[in-house]
């Protein structure tokens, strides 16, 4: 026969705890002062006790019950009427400080006897152990009597105190608990963070490690280090294809990415990432394909306004539930907190797709102490919602570098299925934006490095730059054709194209000048070239201007 599990009534604790607190467990709930240690028990006593299910709330020489209350009133778990109803606070300040350890043990007993309670609070342990100046027998004999008269009473039982780690191995009293939760409250620089963890629980699998959580007007809310995979759907197991919504760039990647697929968008500042992440976000939308945005920068409002700039009225989808619009603000947050929202936004409304704008942004918002475990948290949320065939979009502001390719420092590239590298080039005396597809994992893609330019639309690839190479230095330069890769053309006419290459524009009068050819063969030369469209005629100021075409233009 499996134990009865009692719902806790904090967000994310029965998940930690494996599915609940076993019914009539005997609890250690031990950490230092300011941990939070009273709100999670107060919050887990009202959300149990009832009519049928009373409780009893001890206090000893801790902070006096109406000021417990004072404050806890503040938060929206309280219920006002359970005070002195269904849950009755009792001080046994008197006993402790008479140092009679029996008439504690007598008053405790006789008001359970009389109460018949299913849930005792002893608030805190801690000072009856202070207070009992008997030897270590003596106080392992009045312990096993407590531990046998609780849990001969059937009642789930919590006894709070404020203890060291370094006491565990030798207090009697989380040998006797079938459950030890021990909460944290950890600073760094300027920052402060809590956390619990469950040292001990007989009879569940509890999910081992530290989990965060945070103390606010409703009261506690923990935050799972493990993230529940999202149900599948029909279109993970299709491998339907999923169109980025940037003109260009969906038939560079044959047709989109792919359904569940991780696609990272990398490029130093101003090269359009969030641009991209706009248009990503209002395809899937306008073709019921709700979408979560997370922005770590930009301000919604700011965000929304530029969107609507491109033709992108978000808001409206937003109010048709066809997406969310998540603002995460530097507040010190742990990476579980982030995840847990963003996971519960994409559950919400159905959501396919997801855009984290962007991951220098996410690693900023976390406290100090978690910018260590940033790659494994980011891990774990990928999995979880590419697993339930989310398809998700991140960018990553990169350092432009001419001598090698970054797509991100924290080496996060390999959660990416797709890559999509965004980077400045000076070309003719211009500063072109140019883009290429890196990586896709599960389907073909152009290898070609194209153009691409912002306009008030959004964003639109151009021609492939097949005429230059070393267009990833920054520096490019004109790629000289091979005679092979020049049919129809004599020996004169490459001669000609040669010296256009190498000068980029001139006049006849130029080409004359650098080739050495007269000017009636060349000028026969020229407009052969240009009529197989190896050069253009342009008048500019009042000359006539030749220009090379690497790639003839009907090939």
């Amino acid at each position: 026969m499996g134990l009865k599990l009692l719902s806790t009534g904090i967000p994310g604790l029965d998940k930690v705890f494996g599915g609940g607190l076993p019914e009539y467990s005997f609890n250690l709930v031990a950490g230092p002062p300011g941990a939070g240690k009273t709100t999670l028990v107060h919050q887990l006593t009202f959300a149990n006790a009832s009519a049928e299910r009373p409780a009893l709330y001890f206090t000893v020489l801790g902070e006096p019950s109406l000021k417990m209350l004072r404050y806890q009133q503040q938060m929206g778990f309280f219920d006002p009427e359970k005070v002195g109803t269904v849950i009755r606070f009792i001080d046994l300040s008197r006993e402790v400080i008479a140092e009679d350890p029996a008439a504690l043990l007598d008053s405790i007993v006789q008001h359970v006897e009389q109460t018949n309670p299913a849930i005792v609070v002893v608030d805190s342990f801690r000072t009856v152990m202070r207070a009992y100046a008997g030897g270590d027998m003596e106080l392992q004999a009045f312990l096993q009597r407590l531990a046998l008269h609780l849990t001969s009473w059937q009642v789930t039982s919590f006894l709070i105190g404020e203890y060291g780690e370094s006491e565990m191995n030798n207090n009697p009293v989380f040998t006797i608990a079938d459950g030890v939760f021990w909460l944290t409250h950890c600073k760094e620089r300027n920052t402060a963070v809590r956390k619990i963890e469950v040292m001990k629980m007989r009879g569940q699998a509890a999910i081992p490690g530290l989990h965060t959580f945070r103390i606010n007007d409703q009261g506690v809310e923990v935050f799972p280090r493990t993230m529940a995979r999202l149900p599948g759907s029909e279109d993970l197991h299709a491998r339907r294809r999923v169109p980025v919504g940037v003109p260009g760039l969906d038939k560079m990647m044959g047709g989109g990415t792919i359904t569940g697929d991780a696609t990272l968008v990398a490029g130093p500042s101003g090269t359009g990432k969030t641009t991209v992440s706009i248009q990503f976000a209002a395809e899937g939308a306008a073709h019921g394909e709700p979408a979560v945005l997370a922005l770590f920068e930009e301000h919604p409002e700011e965000f929304l306004t530029r969107a609507k700039e491109m033709g992108f009225d978000l808001q409206a989808m937003a109010r048709k539930q066809q997406l969310r619009l998540l603002y995460f603000r530097p507040l010190d947050l742990s990476a579980d907190e982030i995840l847990h929202e963003v996971q519960q936004a994409v559950a919400q409304i159905g959501a396919r797709r997801l855009v984290i704008d962007s991951l220098n942004g996410l690693e900023l918002a976390l406290s100090p102490s978690f910018r260590e475990d940033f790659r494994e948290s980011l891990y774990r949320m990928v999995g979880a919602l590419t697993g339930g065939g989310v398809s998700v979009l991140l960018t990553f502001e990169v350092t432009e570098s001419f001598d090698k390719i970054n797509f991100s420092p924290h080496t996060v590239s390999f959660l990416a299925h797709n890559i999509i590298f965004l980077r400045y080039a000076e070309i003719d005396g211009q500063l072109r934006k140019v883009l290429t597809v890196a990586k896709m994992r599960r389907s073909e893609h152009s290898p070609y490095l194209h153009a691409y330019e912002i306009t008030s639309r959004g964003m639109r690839v151009l021609e492939a730059l097949t005429g230059y190479r070393g267009i990833l230095t920054g520096v490019p330069t004109p790629r000289r054709p091979e005679p092979a890769g020049l049919p129809g053309l004599t020996e004169r006419e490459r001669a000609v194209l040669d010296q256009a290459l190498a000068l980029r524009e001139a006049t006849a009068e130029r080409m004359a000048e650098a080739t050495g050819i007269e000017r009636p063969a060349l000028s026969r030369a020229l407009v052969r070239l240009v009529e197989l469209n190896y050069l253009i005629e342009v008048q500019e100021n009042g000359s006539v201007l030749y220009r090379p075409i690497v790639r003839p233009l009907g090939q």
